[in-house]
């Protein structure tokens, strides 16, 4: 039996491998993301942030949300808010939607830009390609999207692990130089809670991988594997981008400039088509994320979805952020998730740590 399909790897490591996967392009795909939320403190600050703040969030996000999920069967975002929130999961959807449109625009601008920067070739080519790639991955539904994904993970980390270890072998001075001299400024607690806050939307989208946990327990424990899985690969690249502090505060694609700087070409070629492979990713966990509620929400009425829904809303959504993604890379990470940071605090964070956190305990009563 394959590791992939064995039923300990599906129960706690594949929720972490798709929550990494619909995170990295929203989360550090780019590189600019890292510079936006941690690079500003300082190498130490940074990887304070990242190390201690945004990877314990994460971590017990996950754990009480797939918990949760589990003990009520509610794998979907909407009958899941509807059980934690009440009414108030219509605020959550708003803000969930919004959220799915700005990371799908990131995931377009960054598509194009990898191409554009790769080949020379227009923008347009590289986001009209992710944007059919997802659509055929959500078409063949949640277990292809599972195995894909994780299969993709494992070439992810492989190719993350090498890029550190040329970046080490060529810039390791630079990396030991500015992680012992430059001091943290700021405070990088708050530049760890707003980057786990705006991506804890990505929960949501994965919930439907709790099904394989038979217990609570192991819900729980698949989900503070999650948040290191989930994490693991920016502590990677952000470990590599201190090596060109400061200049690599001001790239729009940092990971781009660190490739470019290392003057190995197969590796950028390597390294850029990963990336690639990943914004696929991310775009039809998302785009599933939606289509799942609309399925599920026939369901509930006792019928069936028809087949039209879910081209249809994969079509609508990818052409949509397309034309948001003009808005710009680095407009839309500063603004968008900065603001997204705090809404989702408020309408997620607070919630399932206070109610979900009660209705778990009262559950486990009975």
């Amino acid at each position: 039996m394959s590791i992939i399909s064995s039923k300990k790897f599906q129960k706690y490591f594949v929720p972490g491998i798709v929550f990494q996967s619909c995170v990295i392009a929203g989360g550090y795909g780019t590189g600019r993301e890292l510079v936006e939320y941690f690079m500003g403190y300082g190498p130490v600050g940074g990887m304070l942030g990242m190390c201690i703040v945004s990877l314990l969030t994460w971590s017990i996000i996950c754990a009480v949300s797939f918990a949760f999920a589990w003990i009520f069967k509610k794998y979907d975002y909407k009958s899941f808010m509807k059980e934690l929130m009440g009414p108030g999961w219509v605020v959550f959807e708003i803000a969930y939607i919004i959220f799915i449109l700005i990371v799908l625009a990131v995931v377009s601008a960054s598509a194009g830009s990898i191409v554009h920067e790769l080949f020379g070739i227009n923008k347009w080519i590289g986001i009209i390609g992710m944007s059919l790639a997802v659509f055929l991955l959500v078409m063949n539904g949640s277990d292809m999207i599972e195995k894909v994904l994780s299969l993709w993970s494992f070439v992810l980390y492989g190719v993350y692990f090498l890029f550190l270890i040329l970046v080490f072998v060529n810039f390791g001075g630079s990396i030991g130089e500015n992680f012992s001299s430059v001091p943290v400024t700021g405070n990088w607690a708050v530049g760890g809670f707003k980057y786990a806050f705006y991506n804890l939307a990505i929960i949501i989208a994965v919930l439907y991988t709790i099904k394989h946990s038979e217990s609570p327990r192991e819900a729980a424990t698949a989900g503070l594997i999650a948040g290191a899985i989930g994490i693991l690969p920016g502590i990677i690249l952000f470990i590599a981008m201190c090596g060109f502090y400061p200049t690599i505060i001001d790239q729009e694609l940092p990971v781009d400039y660190i490739l470019t700087q290392m003057n190995m070409p197969w590796l950028r070629y390597i390294f850029q088509i990963v990336l690639f492979g990943t914004l696929i990713e991310t775009g039809s966990g998302l785009i599933y994320s939606i289509t799942d509620r609309i399925e599920e929400a026939f369901r509930m009425k006792g019928g069936e979805a028809p087949k039209w829904t879910t081209p249809v809303t994969a079509i609508v959504l990818l052409i949509g952020t397309t034309f948001i993604s003009s808005y710009g890379l680095i407009n839309l990470i500063a603004k968008g998730y900065g603001t997204l940071a705090w809404v989702f605090f408020f309408v997620y964070v607070i919630p399932i740590l206070t109610l979900g956190v009660y209705k778990i305990s009262k559950a486990g009563k009975k």
